[in-house]
């Protein structure tokens, strides 16, 4: 059998092959479908068809309306870790205010599709911009998290007519994970995701990303995660999974954030070190990696309208752990 074959068949069998048995602590769980079915998200969602690489697809979203208009929509952007539910209070905060609030999931995540190929930045900053044109939506705010700030960084880039605000809370993206972390191959990251527990997921999230939250607000996240796993095309939301572990990899965006030229404000919490693929970086690298308000502070120092806030006493969900502070900085920044 030719060698070039080797990795593409290994692929596929780990794909095929069947999930080990669940932990103990995960063999009373409710299995939800691989796009959250039975997993409640707080506002009507909606399923817009897209067709990604020749592959028909669909994109969850909540659309929610303000009671009193004030003609200004906010677009938020969810991490990679999180469905887009965990927007809730931001969503609420908002609305309150007049903005109507457009929540998508983006493909490959939450309630929408888990496609069969990879993922890539510039087809879901595409995505979302398809989700505008069919809201008859002209200029937007962005306020996105974690991966969903590299997302806005794209969409800033290549469409800043369309973007009035950018908030960046704690995104990741602000250095080069190339120049710390070896590359992995995808059949290490499916088999690595495939053996963890939720209790290995919880401790990873609180080390992660300095969870300041109590534990009851954290297990949904865990819930989303890992209630999934009895679900007959489990494997296939591995992939997707995965595939949002390379993209973020292989597609850098912090040396286009510089060129923004939109209104951007970073918002950071102090604590938070969180670099995707530290563990895997050399021992030496690792402590370069993460410093990641004081990347922001120098970013925002050479781009032409930008500034960077740092919460204290917050780590990575910055806009869970410090919601008043983060509402009135939002708030703030978009009103100008």
């Amino acid at each position: 059998m030719p060698r070039r074959l080797l990795p593409a068949i290994i692929a596929t069998l780990l794909l095929l092959s069947p999930s080990p048995a669940p932990a103990a602590g995960d063999a009373a769980r409710e299995p939800y479908g691989i796009d959250l079915e039975g997993f409640a998200y707080p506002h009507p969602v909606q399923l817009l068809p897209l067709v990604n690489d020749g592959e028909q697809l669909r994109m969850a979203y909540m659309d929610v309306a303000p009671t009193q208009p004030n003609g200004r929509t906010v677009v938020l952007l969810h991490g990679r870790n999180f469905p887009s539910s965990y927007w809730a209070p931001v969503i609420r905060t908002l609305s309150e205010q007049g903005y109507r609030v457009v929540v998508p999931d983006q493909i490959g995540f939450g309630k929408s599709s888990k496609p069969a190929g990879d993922l890539h930045f510039d087809t879901l900053a595409r995505n979302s911009i398809a989700l505008l044109d069919h809201l008859q939506l002209g200029k937007v705010d962005i306020v996105a998290h974690s991966l969903g700030g590299m997302l806005g960084v794209r969409i800033a880039r290549a469409t800043p007519e369309r973007i009035a605000h950018l908030l960046l809370a704690a995104p990741i993206g602000l250095e080069d994970y190339r120049l710390y972390v070896p590359p992995t191959p995808t059949e290490t990251i499916i088999e690595t995701e495939d053996k963890l527990t939720a209790e290995g997921y919880r401790k990873q999230l609180e080390t992660n990303y300095a969870l300041k939250l109590p534990p009851d607000q954290v297990t949904p996240f865990i819930d989303a995660r890992f209630n999934i796993k009895g679900a007959a095309d489990y494997p296939r939301w591995l992939h997707a999974f995965a595939a949002s572990a390379q993209m973020i990899y292989r597609e850098p965006v912090v040396h286009e954030i510089p060129l923004i030229t939109v209104p951007t404000l970073f918002v950071m919490g102090a604590d938070d070190h969180n670099a995707p693929g530290k563990p895997s970086a050399p021992e030496a690298l690792r402590p370069k990696m993460g410093q990641n308000a004081e990347l922001a502070k120098a970013l925002a120092a050479r781009m032409p309208n930008a500034r960077a806030e740092v919460l204290a006493d917050a780590g990575h969900l910055v806009f869970l752990e410090q919601p008043e502070r983060f509402d009135q900085l939002m708030l703030q920044f978009l009103a100008k």
